[in-house]
């Protein structure tokens, strides 16, 4: 409202200035700052739109009014209200030929319209003809509303003018015309993909202005593909060291800091291009300690520029004498007084521990300090430091702290980060099986909702498992101190779905195994458990299955099992429920209750949980079955993929003789049907379509059974090669040619060594000196937390293997590349089939070798073997002449060659034909048909 009430005062001083603006768009301005309501600024709004649209109906409305309306339009808009009915004015206003007119015009279709909105085809061509003008203001106001207004359609109208206003006189239209590409860029990058050479060009530019603009672009290209501009690394550290030189104009300075923003800009790239490369990072390793040296840390851009340091030194190869200079500034920004700087400074030490670990325990206090601060923020950002310094010697108070802070906050989306960050340091780093289980019940109740399930499939099968070794009462007591804490947990008033089943499944399979509880005493629980969360049927249901396993233990040991009251009015409730799930449970349990020891012991046998139920995925056991149907004449099975192999076969060679490609051109007109020699059939029945008459099988050998099956078989769909859409490929879907597996390519590359002094580097820190007294509890703090030999994040993996091998975390054996599973067709795609074998060969490109070869080299060869064989062609002396007419004979004397119906002269449309259908066989080299092709050539 006070920004409002001083735009409504300059305007007011503007316009006793001469701005020319009228006292009723004064008052506008004047009233809506003055408005104390929402409700209030609404009716003075619609008031004014009503009056505009009256005003906007007058005819011959003078320029100067007009323009006035416009900006009073722009107003309303900004407010939130619909000024839709002016935006063809100011497309209108664009067309002026006074410049003031012009650039308001522009500037009101910038902020009416978008790059979607119909209006847009009127303002391409005024556009273009404004690239085209002599005054550059008119020139760089186009290119404006180019990097707001055109889209991907209409790039290509004005993409040649904005090329050539790369080489204009005035700087302020070449940095607009980069811009311009810039933004096209990121629209369509196909359309400009020509034109990246002109950002190298600019990066020469004579104005700094366009050679910052330039900078944009080129960051994103770099970030696309490093490897393409590695060789600009020395021009980048050239331009950053001339920046830190003054060698700019005093126009560019920003609190006496030289081209801040070009700085930072070039920093960013240089951190991309320096990434595991060591000669980049010696390049500009020296400029680097330059900026350390030259950047004042008094002022918010000095800081700024420092942090990108770090940020860059974080991303290469560094010396341990930047490294050291980085230390130094990130002690500044943990010395500061500013929460912004103290966040800037661990972010900034996050960054330097990947490389040198040490230089966290040279600030530790600093971290405990920003751990204990009021500011939320950069609390979180400490908790991030924190978890990347988390090692097997400090993850129990690190995660007790994380633990604490999850249960402080009401924020569900970083509870669950910090719940998620929990579990995998606690999976990681534990240093007990028994913490481990406190530390998960902790999570799973205060977050248990937001946390993933396969945790909770973790915590059982490490309750299960135990500690992996043959140490049975380690085992017991861990069983036994699940079983007391789920109890202690379950007098809560109310916990997370997902953590009472948790409870459930535990006091299921070892409530009673120590004799501790009785099965009265866990049954009741239990019960409790279903009663309170009646609305969740999941929760029931694994109660109900607790219950099955406590009374099948107690039957299968010779006890008598007394169904208490409770649990008998659970079970006959579930016998009538509406989910079938529950229904089922409670029936398996009626039944089981009727079952004498020796079954019983059979179907749950005690502490079967972890043993591994072997499947025969072969189906041994009917070995003999099948062995028996064979003998008495039963075919054998073939698998799916030598079923798909042979489909693949036959129904190539059915659509190459009787179907025609769905992709190949067709220029013949449409032939008339033949008459049917069948009775007349009812015109609601199918009527056979006949086969094109140049596909016929005259060159195939006709036996007179397939004429008679022919001639009997009824009138129906012709299915033979048409694509299945829905289902599974079967014995009609015409099969596609298996496609290649893709090669797993390793991306991965590891970072490379940091060097001599990585490792012993300590930086000088002064923070101790601050605070002279330090209080007794955070030295322990610091101490545990900091303490301990220094081990990097990347052993992580080897450390926890051997605290938790109980926990499933041992090696799996590799999987095997799975066999890429071939989508189902689409009968929708009448696209051209994509290549499946890079391998293909073209018969006219073999054909152009073998006419070369035979004017130089002697000798004879066989046409179709060189065309459809891998080796390479054998010289020969046979002229093209000859070879030609040795073809054309060839087919001439073959008594089942094909003869096409031709008309006198040669025609055009069949040779495309033949191209088409002889390109088609090169593409595919299991589809080569020699006969085929000899016929297309005769």
């Amino acid at each position: 409202m006070e920004q409002l009430k001083t735009i409504g005062r300059e305007l007011a001083m503007g316009s006793q200035g001469g701005f020319g603006q009228s006292k009723e768009f004064l008052d506008l301005v004047k009233s809506i700052g003055e408005a104390r309501s929402k409700a209030e600024e609404d009716r003075i709004v619609l008031s004014e739109i009503d009056i505009l649209k009256r005003k906007l109906l007058e005819p011959d409305i003078p320029k100067r009014k007009m323009k006035e309306y416009i900006i009073r339009l722009v107003y309303i808009e900004m407010l939130g209200h619909d000024a839709s009915f002016g935006y063809i004015h100011a497309v209108k206003m664009t067309h002026d030929d006074n410049l003031l007119l012009k650039r308001t015009g522009y500037l009101a279709v910038t902020l009416f319209l978008n790059e979607d909105h119909d209006l847009i085809i009127l303002i391409v061509n005024t556009i273009q003809k404004d690239l085209r003008s002599d005054n550059y203001l008119v020139v760089c106001a186009a290119l404006n509303a180019i990097c707001r207004l055109i889209n991907e359609e209409t790039i290509p109208a004005v993409l040649p003018q904005v090329v050539d206003l790369l080489n204009h006189q005035k700087e302020a239209v070449r940095k607009k015309a980069i811009m311009a590409l810039h933004r096209f860029h990121r629209k369509s990058p196909s359309s400009v993909s020509h034109l990246i050479s002109n950002f190298r060009k600019r990066l020469c530019d004579n104005d700094p202005g366009v050679m910052g603009a330039t900078l944009c672009p080129l960051f994103d290209l770099i970030t696309e593909d490093v490897s393409s501009y590695k060789d600009l690394v020395s021009s980048f550290v050239s331009i950053l060291k001339q920046v830190t030189e003054r060698r700019l104009p005093k126009s560019y300075d920003y609190h006496q800091m030289p081209a801040p923003f070009i700085q930072i800009k070039l920093l960013k790239i240089l951190a991309l291009l320096g990434c595991g490369d060591k000669s980049a990072s010696e390049i500009m390793s020296m400029v680097l300690g330059d900026l350390f040296r030259k950047c004042d840390s008094s002022t918010n851009i000095g800081n700024a520029i420092l942090y990108e340091c770090i940020r860059c030194i974080s991303c290469i190869i560094p010396s341990p004498k930047l490294l050291e200079a980085a230390a130094d500034a990130i002690s500044k920004f943990l010395k500061s007084d500013s929460h912004n700087l103290k966040y800037m400074g661990i972010d900034g030490l996050g960054r330097l521990i990947k490389i040198s670990p040490d230089i966290a325990e040279q600030h530790q206090l600093a971290v405990i300090d920003c751990l204990e601060d009021p500011d939320d923020t950069l609390k979180r950002k400490t908790f991030e430091l924190l978890y990347k310094m988390t090692k097997s010697s400090n993850v129990e108070v690190i995660v007790d702290r994380m633990t604490d802070y999850m249960i402080s906050i009401n924020d569900n989306h970083y509870k669950t980060e910090i719940a998620s960050r929990c579990v995998e340091l606690a999976e990681q780093f534990a240093p007990s099986n028994q913490w481990f289980i406190q530390i998960m019940n902790k999570v799973f109740e205060h977050a248990g909702d937001l946390v993933n399930i396969k945790v909770a499939h973790n915590l059982m099968r490490l309750i299960a498992e135990g500690f992996g070794e043959d140490d049975d009462d380690a085992d017991s007591k861990l069983r036994l101190s699940a079983v007391e804490s789920h109890l202690q947990i379950m007098s809560e008033p109310k916990l997370p779905s997902l953590f009472l089943q948790v409870i459930s499944w535990v006091l299921g399979e070892y409530g009673t195994a120590d004799g501790k509880y009785s099965a009265s005493y866990i049954s009741g629980k239990l019960c409790d458990v279903a009663d309170a969360y009646s609305s969740d049927e999941t929760v029931k249901g694994y109660a109900v299955s607790a219950l099955m396993k406590i009374y099948a233990f107690e039957i299968a040991s010779g006890r008598k099992v007394d169904v208490l009251p409770e649990c008998q009015s659970l079970i006959e409730e579930l016998l009538a429920s509406h989910s079938t799930d529950l229904q089922q449970r409670a029936y398996e349990l009626q039944a089981l209750l009727a079952l004498d020891a020796r079954a019983v012991e059979s179907i749950l046998p005690l502490d079967a949980s972890c043993e591994d139920i072997e499947v025969d995925k072969d189906l041994s056991f009917l070995n003999g079955y099948i062995q028996q149907a064979i003998e008495s004449g039963a075919q054998p099975y073939i698998s799916e993929r030598e079923r798909s192999c042979m489909l693949e076969t036959t129904d190539y060679h059915s659509q190459d003789h009787h179907e025609v490609p769905s992709h190949a051109l067709r220029f013949e007109a449409y032939e008339r049907p033949k008459p049917s020699s069948l009775p007349t059939q009812a015109s609601t029945e199918l009527v056979p379509v006949p086969e094109p008459s140049y596909y016929s099988e005259a060159h195939q050998p006709i036996s007179t059974s397939s004429v008679s099956e022919r001639e009997s078989s009824e009138i129906k769909l012709r299915l033979d090669g048409v694509k299945q859409k829905w289902g599974r490929p079967s014995y009609q879907s015409s099969t596609s040619a298996s496609s290649t597996p893709p090669q797993a390519a390793n991306g991965t590359s590891s970072h490379p060594d940091v060097g001599v002094g990585s490792s012993s580097l300590k930086p000088r820190s002064s923070y101790e000196s601050k605070k002279p007294e330090i209080d007794p509890e955070k030295q322990r703090l610091a101490a545990s937390l900091f303490g301990g030999s220094s081990t990097s994040r990347s052993d992580r993996k080897s450390s926890s293997g051997g605290h938790k091998p109980a926990k499933g975390t041992a090696s799996k054996p590799p999987k095997e590349n799975p066999i890429p599973v071939q989508p189902p067709p689409d009968l929708l795609d009448f696209g051209e089939p994509t290549a499946t074998s890079v391998t293909a060969t073209d018969p006219f490109k073999e054909l152009e070798g073998l006419m070369d070869s035979s004017s130089q080299d002697g000798g004879s060869t066989d046409v179709m073997g060189v065309l459809y064989s891998d080796a390479a062609p054998v010289t020969t002396t046979t002229s093209v002449d000859s070879l030609l007419s040795e073809l054309s004979d060839s087919s001439k004397g073959n008594p089942g060659t094909y003869q096409s119906q031709t008309s006198k002269g040669p025609n055009s449309k069949e040779a495309l034909e033949k191209d088409a259908l002889v390109r088609q066989m090169g593409v595919n080299p299991t589809s080569q048909n020699p006969t085929l092709f000899k016929d297309l050539l005769g």
